[in-house]
């Protein structure tokens, strides 16, 4: 049944909300063990730290480069590109793919901040430094950014790539999620549970607003399907 037309947005539906589902369960529960001081996850966190900070005198290029590596999970970064996209898409009138990509990119940082408040997390501090930043760690803001953007961008853009393209920007998404929540830990300002909740938080956001506008492909608020060229009906001539 799957392999109909009809059965693969169904198919594609029920995916996404188990990924939602997963995704929240891994935020609740990252989340209860950072309110409760879980031994063994407070245990993890602080000996990963430990082990991947860079320090305070890092040299001035490397900061640099984390800086730069870490800013694409940046409130401004995501602001940027999705105006471009949010510009593109009025001007072909695509509304409710507007509507959707609107909604899941401009709040998914209330929301962060929300749960952030919730849970109370102050951030990780080193015996020869650290950030010392005054804001709160749990989840971490830039990796969820990160995952809303990529997630964001491949459910918008699945329908018009062809499937190795998808294959192709998956990969990129992925590796752009890594390397962000690394920089993150790299620059000694949050805990490995901040920036996987982070993940997990953008995922389940970015998927849940999708589900909730139908904008998974083939639904009423994604973008029409790329044409594809009948190429084993060519060959098989």
């Amino acid at each position: 049944m799957s392999d109909t037309p009809e059965g693969r947005p169904r198919v594609t539906r029920t995916r996404a909300l188990v990924a939602v589902v997963t995704c929240l369960v891994v935020v609740g529960l990252l989340g209860l063990g950072v309110h409760a001081d879980f031994a063994p996850q407070m245990d993890l966190d602080g000996a990963v730290s430990e082990a991947v900070y860079v320090g305070d005198d890092r040299a001035v290029s490397l900061n640099w480069l984390l800086e730069a590596l870490t800013t694409p999970g940046g409130s401004a970064f995501r602001l940027v590109v999705f105006l471009a996209v949010l510009a593109w898409l009025i001007r072909r009138r695509h509304w409710p793919v507007a509507l959707w990509v609107l909604a899941a990119v401009a709040v998914v940082g209330p929301v962060n901040s929300l749960l952030k408040e919730l849970f109370g997390r102050v951030r990780p501090d080193f015996d020869q430094g650290g950030a010392r930043l005054d804001s709160l760690s749990y989840p971490s803001g830039h990796s969820s950014g990160i995952a809303t953007l990529a997630t964001v961008a491949l459910v918008l853009a699945w329908p018009v790539l062809a499937p190795h393209a998808r294959r192709l920007w998956l990969s990129l998404g992925v590796a752009a999620v890594f390397m962000v929540g690394l920089t993150r830990m790299l620059l000694g300002v949050h805990f490995l549970s901040d920036v996987v909740g982070g993940w997990a938080l953008g995922v389940a956001w970015s998927l849940g607003v999708a589900l909730a506008f139908d904008a998974l492909p083939g639904g009423r608020g994604a973008l029409p399907a790329r044409e594809a060229r009948p190429i084993a009906d060519e060959s098989s001539r």
